[in-house]
């Protein structure tokens, strides 16, 4: 991994684009004086001062007085998972809060709609919260959840068992079509020919989220009791008259 990849996972974890710069140039140099930073990483001073201070405050960044002059060093790269569990500290001091208020707007929101693979895992996680301990059915699965979000099927697969949340899935027989369910997965066939199709859907308390599998994908999540009942019957007519 080279410099600039790293920079951006540093920025991603919440490091600003300097800061990344700058903690990474310490890395490189080692205890070096602010004017030496700057040079090195190519950033105006009185900028470099700013995240210097910035870093210092995240417990990045440590300094040292030598004759009236100081000197940065970099902490420990260890000390980059304590300061996200710092920030998820915070997280969680506020997320009862936040879900209180979440659940008096989320009560008026009937529809959400969601793109690309991030609001994806938004979807994935919605189901394995309100799922959890019941069944999740779903419609026309052809795969595409493993093919292409291969990095988040494994975590999603552990939720759906550690939230003992069944499922049971309806998918077009083919020679393309491999499906390899998963220990809480129940699998049947559709019976006869059925075209293939980009659609997901799934169907769980009282949600249904329907998958676009486009080469950015999208999805929609539909919270209404009735619509989730009757999708639900129409999965039970189907079910009963599919294969094994």
């Amino acid at each position: 991994m080279d410099f600039e990849q790293i920079r951006e996972t540093l920025k991603q974890i919440g490091l600003g684009h300097n800061e990344s710069k700058i903690y990474l140039t310490l890395i490189k140099l080692g205890p070096s004086m602010a004017g030496k930073i700057a040079k090195e990483a190519n950033i105006d001073r009185s900028a470099c001062y700013d995240s210097l201070k910035a870093l210092i405050k995240k417990g990045l960044v440590s300094y040292v007085i030598e004759a009236n002059r100081r000197t940065f060093a970099a902490a420990n790269p260890s000390r980059l998972k304590e300061y996200l569990k710092e920030k998820e500290a915070l997280v969680d001091n506020v997320l009862d809060n936040l879900k209180s208020m979440y659940k008096n707007t989320e009560e008026k929101s009937q529809v959400n709609m969601f793109r690309g693979f991030k609001g994806l895992k938004t979807v994935f996680e919605d189901i394995l919260e309100h799922a959890k301990g019941k069944e999740n059915l779903v419609i026309d699965s052809e795969g595409q959840f493993r093919e292409k979000m291969p990095f988040y099927a494994p975590h999603y697969i552990k939720g759906l068992e550690k939230n003992k949340i069944n499922v049971r899935r309806l998918v077009r027989r083919s020679k393309e079509n491999i499906i390899h369910p998963t220990k809480m997965t129940e699998l049947r066939y559709f019976p006869g020919e059925i075209s293939k199709t980009p659609i997901t859907t799934n169907i769980y308390s009282d949600k249904i989220a329907l998958i676009l599998w486009t080469d950015v994908p999208e999805a929609v999540i539909i919270k209404n009791g009735a619509a989730a009942e009757a999708y639900r019957s129409y999965f039970e007519i189907l079910w009963k008259s599919s294969r094994v």
